[in-house]
């Protein structure tokens, strides 16, 4: 293994399994930083490695699995439903390469806000420490995600040493880390679901009523960015029951009756989502405030 320089050989190095929008924000950010040395990336291809190596600014491509060089931490940032395999073939491909025991053992973590880090048991049955780290952030844009990043709270699961480690690494380009336990990871995950999700959603099934009514289609864009700029704005001025407005706000449930009726004839499942949303929308009005 090439020797690190005087100049960075206090810095764990960074290998990164599946590299795309997320892990590139992370890693660009590290790197900037100088939290980490971004090693080696691998994802679907080569040349996508390659690429995401650019948009990282540092980074060595490689194409498979065993080509990864040993490191102090390693990042799989593949989809939820690849993880469990991406940590089995890692662990196997780290079995055969034999690397002599690291003291401490290597840090592994997946960016699941659903999974936790039992999902890495087979590096953990290595020996490695295995956790998870969830920034709750939109990374549909790379460029967005970097500038949005600061203040981002991330929440820390699994080995208590890997979490301190990651909660260093996470505070230093900007995180407000938290610790989540296991058994709430997937009810953590789904308030992040509700918050922003489900928005596009929403949003999309407001346009598609609009249009089947015969609204121009050329007002649904400026209605698009005033009614959800002007919610937003009220929620964060207001917090969430004081921003409530309609038939729910006002306890209308005749009205909520008729609209829900109206919706269901036009679309059953659009009908169910409307009277699920009307259910805790009068549950929100009813609260009484803290």
């Amino acid at each position: 293994m090439k020797a690190l320089s005087p100049k960075t050989q206090h810095q764990p190095r960074l290998n990164i399994v599946g590299a795309g929008r997320v892990a590139q924000t992370l890693s660009h950010r590290w790197h900037q930083q100088r939290s980490f040395v971004i090693q080696d990336v691998l994802t679907t291809s080569l040349a996508s490695a390659q690429t995401a190596c650019g948009v990282i600014g540092a980074g060595n491509a490689v194409a498979q699995m065993d080509a990864l060089r040993d490191a102090e931490v390693w990042m799989l940032a593949v989809p939820d439903a690849q993880l469990a395999a991406c940590a089995q073939a890692l662990a196997t491909a780290r079995s055969v390469v034999g690397s002599p025991a690291a003291h401490p053992a290597p840090i592994a973590f997946h960016c699941s806000g659903a999974q936790g880090a039992a999902t890495l048991a087979p590096l953990s049955a290595l020996g490695w420490r295995v956790a998870s780290a969830h920034c709750i952030l939109s990374f549909a844009s790379v460029s967005a995600a970097l500038e949005q990043f600061p203040g981002t709270p991330c929440a820390l699961e699994g080995d208590a040493s890997a979490c301190d480690t990651l909660r260093t690494a996470f505070t230093a380009i900007g995180a407000h880390c938290f610790d989540v336990a296991s058994s709430d990871k997937l009810l953590y995950h789904a308030a992040a679901v509700f918050a922003t999700n489900f928005l596009p959603v929403l949003q999309a099934t407001a346009e598609d009523l609009w249009q089947s009514t015969g609204m121009p289609t050329e007002l649904i864009p400026h209605l698009r960015a005033t009614l959800l700029r002007n919610a937003v704005a009220n929620i964060t001025a207001l917090g969430p029951q004081a921003a409530l407005t309609g038939p729910a706000a006002r306890g209308d449930t005749a009205a909520i009756a008729r609209q829900g009726a109206a919706v269901t004839a036009w679309d059953a499942p659009t009908g169910a989502a409307y009277a699920a949303l009307s259910a805790l929308a009068l549950r929100l009005a009813a609260k009484v405030p803290d």
